[in-house]
Order: C-alpha cells, then sequence, then structure tokens
C-alpha cells in the first residue's frame, strides 16, 4: 500500500488514523483558508474545503494525501470553529437543547486520482447551563473546534443526549468510511 500522508494539525485526525494501523506520516503547510463559496450546500462545504486544502499539497506517486474537514450545522448555520470565549458561547448556546449534524469531507489524493466523501452525524445535546458552557470554555478552551465543542470532552460527557451516525466521525474523522475507502485505493 502507498504511504498514508495527513495534512492535519489535528491530534484527534492523528488519533484516529493511528487506530486504524496504519502507518503515516503528518505534513502540514500554514496558511490554508478555509473558505467556501456562498452557493454551496451545507453537504458541500467540507468536502469543497478539504478539496481544497488537497490542492496545496504536491503528491508523490507512492503516496496518499489525506485532508479533511468538518462543520457543524444548526438550522442550516455552519458553525465553524470559534474566534474567542464569546463566539463558543454562542455556538453552545445554540447547540444547546437541540439536534445538530456534524459532516465532516475527506479527500483522498493520489498521483493518478482523487476520491472525495463526507459523513453526517446528528448529534442531540441536552439543555446546558450557562455555568456548564463558561465551565466547558474557561476549562477545555475549545476554539479548534467546529462549534466549539469536543465530544470526547467533559461536554460530551455531561451534554451529548444522543447520536445517530459515527462518533469518531464527530471528534473529526470518520474512520470506518476512510478504512473502506482507503482499501478502494490499493
Amino acid at each position: 500500500m502507498k504511504k498514508i500522508v495527513l495534512a492535519s494539525n489535528s491530534p484527534r485526525r492523528r488519533e484516529l488514523l493511528a487506530g486504524l494501523g496504519c502507518d503515516f506520516e503528518v505534513k502540514v503547510i500554514g496558511g490554508i483558508t478555509e473558505g467556501y463559496p456562498d452557493n454551496l450546500s451545507v453537504q458541500e462545504i467540507p468536502q469543497y474545503i478539504a478539496k481544497e486544502k488537497a490542492d496545496a499539497y504536491s503528491v508523490g506517486d507512492d503516496e496518499i494525501l489525506l485532508t479533511a474537514d468538518t462543520v457543524v450545522v444548526v438550522d442550516d448555520e455552519v458553525l465553524g470553529k470559534p474566534c474567542d470565549a464569546d463566539d463558543a458561547r454562542r455556538m453552545l448556546h445554540k447547540l444547546s437543547g437541540r439536534d445538530h449534524q456534524v459532516i465532516t469531507g475527506v479527500c483522498l489524493t493520489t498521483a493518478e486520482n482523487r476520491r472525495v466523501f463526507s459523513v453526517t452525524t446528528k448529534v442531540t445535546f441536552k439543555k446546558l447551563t450557562d455555568a456548564e458552557i463558561d465551565f466547558y470554555i474557561a476549562r477545555y478552551k475549545p476554539y479548534d473546534k467546529a462549534g466549539a465543542y469536543g465530544i470526547q470532552e467533559w461536554i460530551g460527557y455531561i451534554g451529548v443526549t444522543g447520536i445517530n451516525g459515527s462518533y469518531f466521525n464527530v471528534m473529526g474523522l470518520p474512520v470506518q468510511r476512510l478504512y473502506e475507502e482507503l482499501n478502494m485505493l490499493k
């Protein structure tokens, strides 16, 4: 099999990819924007960003480049990464007591071809108190997480009341589907 190159700073993606038993290396190019055209559907946004990330890299003949992007969607509003505590608080209040979608787009690029897919998971939060939200933001500083939360952290332990789909997708990498897609590239 070709060498996998993970183009991500995310420690969660590294942990999840390692959990598949894959040998991989991490290469990260800075300065890649995560913008997207306004006319895309919420399902298309993470795939578009994953492809844009992949376009910034060159891929060797013996490599599979893995790029990904995760968004949280509630009421057709895309919640990216919060810029500060107030933005994180706004996002968590919006998710409180409601269902939302977590969509991860993945792009697998080789010298010969490209496979792009996304996986959607529905997550339900209990009604969070202001004290719970403030504690989580102060303690965990979720500024590098779409929707201002990590399901594997305290807020997920006390706040998530339901999940329909891949738990690992909510962490940032749909490993079951990724495994299937990587097997198709062999």
